[in-house]
């Protein structure tokens, strides 16, 4: 049961006083070994392939790509996430990303998990950040991450991001982005009380540009935003060009 388990995520969490991201990793670990389960790969990306999600979403890579590619921009999509990677790759949406930054595990010669090889708490999202920034794929990586690079020579700059989320891990991520220059979207299921409120303190706390209900369709106010957004990244860099 989701609320069970996520009661006792909670639980070992205070009582261990120890990361939350951490600690959910090794419940569902533990989950799956109580049950006589190989929690392997495979095993968690089909359970991935479960996945639901909001209205839109399943088009919404494509419909915003079109958009984009009418006035000549080239959009990349990126998974910042402290959910499981191999559930995300998994899911229906996985292969429209350049890349998926999340928790991962180490697994034994038997396949099974058996340690973290990758814990994203809100610190670790804002170096993917930089990753992406930079054009660094790999999560191994901490040479390229801290050596100096012009902004001018970053594959992905800030004030060309749109950073999605809808949770207190994003908020590190939300804020970095807004303040070079971006844009950050605060997204909430508007039948949850609690969610639309925390989008709202966000807003007033200018932590984001703006927020949106969880509707990707078309007739969106997501969809209105983020095209609105691309076509003043196309607007800025026509007039920049007239500049030299």
């Amino acid at each position: 049961n989701p609320n069970d388990f996520w009661n006792i995520c909670d639980q070992l969490a205070k009582t261990n006083d120890a990361g939350g991201i951490a600690v959910v990793m090794y419940a569902i670990q533990a989950a799956a070994q109580r049950a006589g389960l190989q929690c392997t790969r495979a095993f968690l990306r089909e359970y991935g392939k479960s996945v639901q999600f909001f209205p839109g979403v399943m088009q919404w890579f494509e419909n915003i790509n079109t958009y984009a590619a009418q006035i000549g921009i080239d959009v990349k999509h990126y998974i910042n996430s402290s959910g499981i990677k191999e559930m995300i790759e998994g899911c229906a949406i996985a292969k429209a990303f350049e890349r998926i930054y999340a928790c991962s595990y180490l697994y034994d010669s038997q396949g099974d998990a058996c340690w973290p090889a990758v814990v994203v708490d809100y610190t670790k999202k804002t170096q993917f950040l930089y990753k992406i920034n930079k054009g660094i794929r790999e999560v191994s990586d901490k040479v390229r991450i801290n050596e100096y690079m012009p902004f001018d020579e970053r594959p992905v700059p800030f004030e060309r991001m749109i950073y999605f989320g809808d949770g207190e891990t994003d908020v590190p991520c939300m804020k970095i982005v807004k303040m070079f220059g971006g844009n950050s979207i605060a997204v909430y299921n508007p039948d949850i009380k609690k969610k639309v409120n925390v989008a709202k303190k966000l807003l007033r706390q200018q932590r984001v540009n703006f927020i949106t209900p969880a509707d990707y369709t078309k007739e969106s106010r997501t969809y209105e935003v983020v095209c609105a957004i691309i076509d003043k990244i196309k607007a800025d860099w026509v007039l920049s060009g007239l500049k030299k």
